[in-house]
């Protein structure tokens, strides 16, 4: 049960950090997640298709540093 434990207060404090980058983002100048360069949005009169194809990259690669720095123990 430590192991969960430890994990579960690991994953809120990770919520809790990304909460405060995207809140915290159009202040510093950054672009917010969803509106970076290469997210792809097209428009017609019945609908919007938005897909954020730079968005997902920018995610992926860090949550693979991520995963890669806590593996190596």
């Amino acid at each position: 049960m430590m192991a969960l434990g430890k994990l579960l207060v690991a994953a809120g404090l990770a919520l809790l950090v990304l909460g405060a980058m995207i809140l915290l983002a159009p202040r510093l100048g950054l672009p917010a997640p969803g509106k970076l360069p290469g997210d792809l949005v097209y428009k017609s009169p019945r609908f919007t298709l938005y897909f954020p194809l730079a968005t997902c990259v920018a995610i992926s690669a860090l949550l693979t540093a991520l995963f890669y720095f806590a593996g190596r123990r």
